[in-house]
Order: structure tokens, then C-alpha cells, then sequence
């Protein structure tokens, strides 16, 4: 189900907030039904959402509903398409033949109509409660073939179901259930970053040898996502991880400068014809693609060698293996790879390569499904993963990355779990014990020691030992990099850990809001705009970019009125209540006392199983001057072992409080008072 809102050009011409204002209430009345109608809201784009479910029937429901409650607003009418087909997920990006109908279709329908594609008419057509319009065969732009549409009915769009859902006025009109999920380099900026890294990062299970950044010069690759073969959708997650143990493989080579995962993801299910576009975003002179069948317990990859240069393939050939021996024929194939580009291996990485890797095939099968699960990112996916990961443990008791991948699970829950984080702790202990080399999980620890337990120096050597043993892995050098700046707001040490993130996975948009951290905090805010723009060149929907980059460089810089605007951005993709009180404290800012103390109530007001970190509403009051107010919710936050008091030294928000000896008892604490 597409649905989009009439004139919404109009009407930002006309008043930007107003247009900001309706696609709020556009976005928190269908995340409110979705539920009720087994549907889930799966892409955003300027005004226009895209959501699935389980039946047409479902979704024509919804639809009729979704209208109804807006009849009593004329200045706010949709216009909504409904098809059935399938869907691809490419990590944040959602395609495929319904995508492209739907999204057709909606065009056809009034002002506050919708209309259907005759597939959904099929589902529909012997249920009285449906009546339509046949509006016959329609040519649609982009679709190489013709679409029989039909309308929903005048009486029925209305649907004639109960009255408007009553959803009060003003910023946070209706907020999403939303979980803040503490990411890998654990919850960044008063855990407002683990929010907005959620959505691009993903665990990779597995050890990896010691590593050495490619030198200045050395030979650029990406290997892009393997397609699956099987014939079986429940397969990908075997084709996914294939491909994550490659890049792993590839980055232990010091002659290679090898892409992330998060970028390389971006290009699932191109096109051939695309490559050279694809080596020129991603800055490569390489690309790997390839393909993965299994059959039983037989395992084949094909993989091809092209350069970016010239378009022209420059190795070929097929492994097959048991899948006993898969993670060895990656060793070879990896191996090979470096041989007919011409990079030579130094001695260590050759008898690293040479070393046979036997593993369980269940076990690994059940850490890639786990891993699969976990990068979803959702309540039921966390959940699969816990029981995969739990599998793997049952089954090889000795296999380090259950252990890993478990304690993740753990860690990105823990919000909602006060006991999760010493659980994750005790997995990472094992699974250190097993394999000391296990690079994932020298870097969670790292966070840990770092943003529960506040021991700055068990911290950096961790996240010295991860980056020691996986320093093509571009989150490693992020996690360094946050750690460093929220000590000292400016270091240069810390620029250069970001800069080599950059290069290694240029196109996820936060490396780039966390180096305009950096450039704002020594006031170089052209080159700090420039980061938040290049952000959202990456994903113009990034909310995280308007909330904590734009709004924060333009406050920095003395104009509130961008500051506000950015922030009133950021809220209206993302009703979440990281984006909620950066408005509330920008508000505070801005001379605005009124607002901000909405956005504090609005906080309070928020369902039991939305999680707020104390540190929401103590930056608010911080910007009203309401110095204890904040310090008793910092002093809570505290208490709580809450993430967001590692980065009490350098937040802006927190200027007001610094002479305060509450604040400064707090620093002392934590380890922050030198």
C-alpha cells in the first residue's frame, strides 16, 4: 500500500511547517493502525509511505480506515494504490514489481480515494463490503505492461467505519513504537547515535586475523552481495552471510583496501550494466560478484573478477565444498582473488589462508540465521536471533561467534533489560576464552567498558585490540573515534579514525554526522555543514542528520531559526524521542519556553514500552535554565548505568550545568573530571 498527501508541494511552498506538520500526522495515524491490520510500515520517502500486510484484504481495510479517520480534516487528504506482488529488502531500501505498481496506481485516485490493482480486485470481489469503480486497462510509467485499476467507491473510501482517531495537537502527535537500540559503539551521543546507527549497521560473526590499513595507493575493492541460487527466498540469509565472510577474508589482506558491508549492501539485485556506476560510488578500481548454491550439504561459489576501469572481467572460476569446509573455500577464493590482481600476501597472511577452518555446519548455520535475524533489527527479529544463537551454542559449545552473536542481542535489548548488559558481558568473557582473536567482540566490550561500566582505560585497550585485529572494519575505527571525541571533543587522533571509516564505507551517512561532531566542536561549521550535507546526499530521509548534525552546527553557529527548521525536519520524519528533544531543547534555545515544556510532558506522556532515557528531558530543562531539574534526571541516569553519562564532558547541552557541583561531582564519578 502506497499513500502519499495531495499538493504536498503547495503546501510547502506555502508553509514549510505546515507541510512538516502534515506529514507527521500522515505517518502517526497509519503507524497507529498498522497493527490493527497485520501491516507493517516498511519505506518512507518525502511524503509517501509504503507499507505491507499480510492479506489484500488487510490492506484494503486499512486503507478504507486510514481515509475515514481523515474526513474531518479537508486540509489534509491522501491519495492511496494498493497492489499485490512481491517485494525485494536491500537493506534500507525497498524494491520490486508491487513497490513500483503501488506507488503507479495511487496517482490514479481523488483526492482522499484510493484505488486498486485487479490482483487486489481478485481478492476482494466477493465481499459485500467492498464496492468499486472499474476505471479499465491503465498504461503506468515505468510499468512495461498495462494494469487493470479499479477505485474504491466514494461511500466506500469513507469506509463509513467509527469517527477520527483522536490525536492530540502538536509536536508528537502520535509516537511510534520505536525501540533505541545502543549499536556497536554503544549509545552515542546521550544514546541518541544508536538510534540513528541501527538502521546501517549490522554484526558480522566471525574472528579475524590481525590486520594493517592498505597503504596510499593500494588496490580498492568491493565485493558485492552474492546472489542466491537456490531458487529459495529462505536462503538469503546463507547468501548473506557468504558474502560477509569474504569482505572479512579480502580486508585480512594489508595490499587491499576492501568496502564495508553497509555500503556494498546498498547494491543488492543491480544490474550488470550498473557496475562502472557502482565502482564509481564506491570508489573501487575492483569488483567481485558472484554467486551462491547449495544443495544439501554441497556448497558452490562463483565469483568473477571485473575492473572498474575498463568493464572488462579479468578472472573467473567456481568452489564447491562441503559445507564442513566452507569458511576454508573462502580462505582460497580470497586468496585467489589477491593473486590475479597482482597483491602480493606477506608470509603470515599466506599461512593464515593455508590453515584449514573446519566448522559444525549446524552451528554455523545457525549463527548466520541468527545473524540474518539480529539485522532486522525488530522485536520478533531480536527474539529469532536469541534462539539461533542459543542453537549454535548447544550445538558446538567450543564455537566462539554464538557466544559473540548472542551477547550482541543482548546489548542492542538492553534498554528494555536491566540484567542484559552483565549477560552480555559473561558471553564475551566465553567467548574470548574460546577465540581471543574474535575482533566483534573485543569492540562490544570495548563499548561496554566504555558506556556501563565508565573504565576509559579497559575501554581504549579494547578498542585497540579490535582495531589491531580488524582494521579494514570500518565500525572499529567509529567506535575508537566516539570514544576519543566525547573525551575530547576535537582530537585529531579521532578525525583520522573517522576519515579512515569514510574510506572504507563511504556511503553510510552517519561517519559523516559524527565527523561534523568534530569539525563543529573547533568551530570550522562550513566544513560541519558540509558533513551533515553529504549525509543526506546518502539518504535524504536520514532524520538522524536534521536532528543531531544540522540543527546542532547551526545552533553552534548562533541561528536558531535553521537550527529549528532542522530539527522541526528531523521530527517529522522520525517521531522518535531522540528527534522530540533535540526540538524540545532547540525550542529552549530559541526562547521558546512554551514549546519546550510541551516537548518535556510529551516525553513523560510516551507508552510504558517506549523507552526515554533520563538524558531526554534533562537536556530540555538544561536549555530552560532548570539546572536541578536536569541534575536530578542526570543523577537517574546515572543510577541506571544509562550510556548518555560517558558523554557528559563535551555535550553542548550541558554547558549550563558545568559549574555546578552536582555536575561536577557527577564528572568525577564517571572518570570525566580530568
Amino acid at each position: 500500500m502506497f499513500s502519499d498527501i495531495v499538493g504536498y508541494t503547495a503546501i510547502m511552498g506555502r508553509d514549510e511547517r505546515e507541510g512538516l506538520r502534515a506529514v507527521s500526522e500522515h505517518r502517526a495515524r497509519l503507524r497507529a493502525m498498522l497493527p490493527r491490520f497485520n501491516g507493517r510500515l516498511i519505506g518512507e520517502v518525502g511524503d509517501g509511505t509504503l507499507s505491507s500486510f499480510h492479506s489484500a484484504v488487510d490492506a484494503v481495510n486499512c486503507a478504507r480506515e486510514l481515509q475515514a479517520s481523515l474526513v474531518e480534516h479537508p486540509d489534509l487528504r491522501l491519495r492511496i494504490g494498493i497492489h499485490v506482488g512481491d517485494v525485494v529488502f536491500t537493506d534500507n531500501t525497498v524494491l520490486g514489481d508491487g513497490v513500483n505498481v503501488a506507488s503507479r496506481i495511487h496517482e490514479l485516485a481523488p483526492p482522499g480515494g484510493s484505488c486498486i490493482s485487479e490482483r487486489v480486485y481478485e481478492e476482494i470481489r466477493n465481499k459485500p463490503e467492498f464496492q468499486v469503480k472499474d476505471l479499465g486497462e491503465k498504461k503506468l510509467k515505468n510499468v512495461p505492461r498495462s494494469i487493470h485499476v479499479y477505485a474504491l467507491t466514494a461511500a466506500d473510501a469513507s469506509g463509513q467505519h467509527p469517527s477520527p482517531l483522536g490525536l492530540a495537537a502538536g509536536v508528537g502527535k502520535s509516537i511510534a513504537k520505536r525501540r533505541t537500540l545502543a549499536v556497536g559503539v554503544g549509545a552515542l551521543l546521550a544514546v541518541a547515535l544508536a538510534a540513528g546507527i541501527a538502521t546501517w549497521r549490522r554484526f558480522t560473526p566471525g574472528s579475524a586475523a590481525p590486520l594493517h590499513i592498505a597503504p596510499p595507493g593500494a588496490r580498492s575493492i568491493a565485493v558485492l552481495p552474492l546472489e542466491n541460487l537456490s531458487g529459495d527466498p529462505a536462503q538469503e540469509y546463507f547468501a548473506d552471510g557468504m558474502t560477509d565472510e569474504l569482505i572479512t577474508d579480502l580486508a585480512k589482506i594489508s595490499g587491499l583496501r576492501v568496502i564495508s558491508r553497509t555500503s556494498v549492501m546498498k547494491f543488492k539485485g543491480e544490474h550488470r550494466e550498473q557496475l562502472p556506476e557502482i565502482a564509481k560510488a564506491l570508489n573501487v578500481d575492483t569488483i567481485v560478484e558472484g554467486s551462491v548454491l547449495r544443495v544439501g550439504e554441497k556448497v558452490r561459489i562463483t565469483a568473477q573478477l571485473i575492473d572498474a576501469a575498463s568493464d572488462k572481467h579479468l578472472w573467473a572460476d567456481s568452489y564447491e565444498r562441503d559445507t564442513r569446509d566452507v569458511l576454508t573455500l573462502q580462505d582460497e577464493l580470497a586468496s585467489t582473488i589477491a593473486r590475479e590482481i597482482d597483491v602480493q600476501l606477506t608470509p603470515n597472511e599466506r599461512a593464515r589462508f593455508a590453515k584449514p577452518r573446519p566448522v559444525n555446519p549446524e552451528a554455523l548455520e545457525a549463527v548466520l540465521k541468527g545473524t540474518y535475524f539480529m539485522g532486522k533489527f525488530t522485536g520478533e527479529g531480536f527474539q529469532k536471533a536469541t534462539e539461533y544463537f542459543e542453537q549454535a551454542i548447544k550445538i558446538a559449545p567450543d564455537f566462539a561467534p554464538g557466544y559473540v552473536g548472542l551477547a550482541y542481542v543482548n546489548y542492542f535489548v538492553s534498554d528494555m533489560n536491566q540484567d542484559a548488559i552483565p549477560k552480555a558481558k559473561g558471553l564475551l568473557a566465553t567467548a574470548l576464552r574460546l577465540d581471543g582473536s574474535n575482533a566483534d567482540a573485543h569492540s562490544l566490550l570495548g563499548t561496554i567498558r566504555w558506556n556501563y561500566d565508565y573504565d576509559r582505560v579497559a575501554a581504549e585497550a579494547e578498542n585497540r585490540r579490535a582495531i589491531e585485529l580488524a582494521s579494514g572494519n570500518a565500525n572499529t575505527h567509529v567506535g575508537y573515534a566516539l570514544m576519543l571525541l566525547f573525551q575530547a571533543p576535537s582530537d585529531e587522533k579521532a578525525e583520522r579514525e573517522l576519515k579512515l571509516a569514510q574510506q572504507l564505507d563511504p556511503l553510510t551517512p552517519v561517519n559523516y554526522v559524527v565527523m561534523s561532531w568534530s569539525l563543529g566542536s573547533r568551530g570550522d561549521f562550513p566544513k560541519a555543514l558540509e558533513q551533515c550535507h553529504k549525509a543526506l546526499e546518502i539518504d535524504p530521509s536520514y532524520w538522524y542528520a536534521y536532528s543531531t548534525c544540522l540543527c546542532l552546527t547551526y545552533d553552534r553557529m548562533g541561528n536558531h531559526g535553521e537550527a529549528l527548521k532542522a530539527c522541526e525536519k528531523g521530527v517529522a520524519i522520525e517521531l522518535a524521542p531522540t528527534s522530540i528533544a533535540f526540538l524540545g531543547w532547540e525550542y529552549a534555545r530559541s526562547g521558546d519556553r512554551e514549546q519546550a515544556r510541551k516537548v518535556i510532558e510529551q516525553l513523560r506522556r510516551l507508552p510504558a514500552q517506549t523507552h526515554v532515557a533520563p538524558c531526554w528531558p534533562a537536556m530540555v530543562y538544561a536549555g530552560l535554565g532548570e539546572n536541578n531539574a536536569a541534575l536530578d534526571l542526570l543523577e537517574k541516569a546515572y543510577q541506571e548505568r544509562s550510556g548518555c553519562v560517558a558523554f557528559l564532558k563535551v555535550q553542548d547541552f550541558w554547558d549550563p550545568l558545568r559549574s555546578d557541583p552536582r555536575f561536577i561531582a557527577l564528572l568525577k564519578k564517571v572518570g570525566l573530571d580530568k
